[in-house]
């Protein structure tokens, strides 16, 4: 289902329709289908028809195609941020975010693919007279199903090594947000890509579902509820898959922080794109000989920044996405007063911007009974709880069901280091939000718990979208078989080997 890129409607034989609506301005942006499994079926076997021939391309031209795609990309970059802003509510600071994310990608991708996917040589149990190979297989058709939060990076990003492997790839954007991805995979086909390489089924939970039930492999990113369905209904089958799930991310501040970076780092953590990040940081704990000065400084950068939907990089935060995310954070706040917290500033519903707006809240007097400092948010909350050492503070830290990342503050470098280790998370930053980890496409990024299974980014994100296969060659072609396994040469082979790799381990 090769989709237009126009927010009018998608193609599918379902009745049933989704309308797509501006969080800003409450408007219609667009009407997708709400792709039934029957529909779904015909798409997969399109894209399975379609693998052959684009497997059968090295992966350099795979690597040339996709840059011409990126290419499109940046020439229509004002379009495409332009149809993010109106599916999200974002700033243009978060749009041109998922640009760059998407660049870096392909920089990082297209040139090392080809190398980490040749064959690899391995040792033999006896070698010079026997040669081992790793290849590197696609899984064929790969069901890629992506949030809103980040319609545009959170798909395509992860595609590229798909598409780079050798898979074709079905997308199942979010239902809140089709036609960022529409746009992009519009871009591909004019960039050459075969046509059913890449599709598009929109539709909401029960489109997802019919494409786990069909798909070769499944990346997920988006809820941990969602995830454990998908890997029970994944593993019925036994098919791979990879989760990128919530989070609940710590940032500890130690007393010998640089106040003003740590609390600036707060708000642009808890705040960038309202909140609504998987690695935002939804609890903070800060030592109680600098707790004060902290919050005075957090509440200082919480009234200065500027929020709305007006155009340039100068709008810190634009809108929330939907109202049942707006109602989670309303709760969250509400749960933690009730229960001894203390609203120092914010937290108030802006309708003089929009439907959806809200203001940073700072929290403070926060504990773990409370909501806000266990339940994922997703939204502009800065709880900030007293802590009185390194201990507590880690403790504290991975009092959580969640491991996505986290962030430590600290002049010490070696001491910082040295915590992170210690903390559950699949990354930690150290002075630095954990969204420099996710632009430095080089690193595994993932998370421990319920916070996913395997990790986007870096080798591991490649390989993730292959299967290995191990071929072994005896190269004494015509000496006598024994049908003894262990028969004297051999036997005296494995002896001397043992040995040998005693001193040469790598042979």
């Amino acid at each position: 289902m090769a989709s237009k890129s126009s927010p009018k409607k998608s193609l599918g034989s379902s009745i049933s329709t989704i309308d797509v609506k501006n969080p800003v301005t409450g408007k219609l942006v667009g009407t997708v289908a709400n792709t039934d499994a029957q529909t779904v079926a015909q798409v997969v076997e399109q894209a399975r028809d379609a693998f052959p021939r684009w497997v059968a391309l090295s992966v350099e031209q795979r690597g040339q195609a996709l840059r011409k795609w990126g290419d499109l990309m940046w020439a229509e970059q004002n379009r495409i941020m332009r149809i993010i802003r109106d599916e999200t509510g974002k700033n243009d600071t978060g749009a041109f975010a998922e640009m760059i994310g998407l660049d870096n990608t392909l920089n990082y991708y297209i040139p090392k693919a080809p190398k980490l996917l040749a064959p690899q040589y391995r040792p033999s149990l006896f070698p010079i007279i026997q040669r081992s190979r790793v290849y590197f297989k696609p899984h064929g058709v790969v069901g890629l199903i992506s949030p809103w939060n980040y319609p545009l990076f959170l798909a395509l990003a992860d595609s590229v090594p798909a598409l780079l492997a050798g898979n074709v790839v079905v997308y199942k954007p979010s239902e809140f947000t089709p036609f960022t991805v529409m746009a992009a995979v519009d871009l591909m086909l004019q960039a050459g890509i075969p046509q059913h390489v890449v599709q598009v089924v929109t539709g909401d939970g029960g489109t997802g579902k019919a494409l786990v039930d069909l798909a070769d492999y499944i990346c997920f990113t988006g809820s941990t509820a969602t995830g454990r369905k998908i890997a029970m209904q994944a593993g019925e089958r036994l098919i791979p898959y990879s989760l990128e799930l919530g989070g609940k991310d710590p940032m500890i501040v130690l007393e010998d922080a640089d106040l003003e970076i740590a609390a600036a780092s707060a708000m642009m953590n808890s705040c960038e794109n309202s909140g609504q990040m998987c690695i935002s940081t939804e609890r903070v704990y800060v030592m109680e000989s600098i707790y004060e000065p902290f919050v005075h400084r957090v509440v200082e950068y919480a009234k200065s920044m500027v929020i709305g939907a007006g155009d340039g990089l100068d709008v810190h935060m634009g809108s929330m996405t939907t109202e049942r995310e707006l109602l989670r954070v309303e709760a969250h706040i509400e749960d933690a007063i009730a229960k001894g917290a203390r609203l120092i500033w914010g937290g108030k519903r802006r309708p003089d911007l929009g439907p959806l707006f809200i203001e940073p809240a700072i929290l403070v007097d926060v504990d773990h009974s409370m909501r806000v400092m266990q339940e994922e948010t997703f939204g502009p909350i800065v709880p900030i709880m007293k802590i009185a050492n390194e201990r507590e503070a880690i403790r504290l830290a991975n009092d959580s069901e969640y491991g996505l990342s986290a962030n430590i503050y600290t002049r010490d470098l070696a001491r910082g280091e040295r915590l992170a280790t210690q903390i559950e998370a699949g990354s930690v930053a150290i002075n630095r939000s954990s969204a420099g980890i996710s632009g430095s496409i080089a690193l595994p990024w993932g998370g421990m718990k319920a916070s996913g299974v395997g990790r986007r980014g870096g080798p591991e994100g490649l390989y993730r979208f292959t299967k290995t296969q191990s071929v072994f060659m005896d190269t004494l072609i015509g000496t006598r078989p024994s049908l003894t396994i262990l028969d004297p040469i051999t036997l005296f082979g494995l002896k001397a080997m043992r040995i040998i790799r005693r001193y040469i381990p790598n042979i």
